[in-house]
């Protein structure tokens, strides 16, 4: 049977945290910040989480 390839591109933006969540970067925080508020360009800041139904999809695309 044929091993499956990671897909390069998912796994630079895809890291997996110490209790083995998947993060990801946030939309929307990389330019045209000065309209935003500032606690949301905070949020910003912080990885967040992959939502549970894109879970599985994913770590079969980084081979974790």
């Amino acid at each position: 049977m044929k091993k499956n390839k990671t897909h390069r591109g998912a796994k630079k933006r895809v890291k997996v945290s110490a209790n083995g969540k998947l993060m990801r970067r946030r939309a929307f925080s990389s330019h045209l910040l000065t309209k935003k508020a500032s606690k949301r360009k905070r949020k910003f800041r912080k990885d967040n989480q992959f939502n549970a139904s894109d879970t599985a999809r994913v770590r079969e695309l980084i081979g974790a």
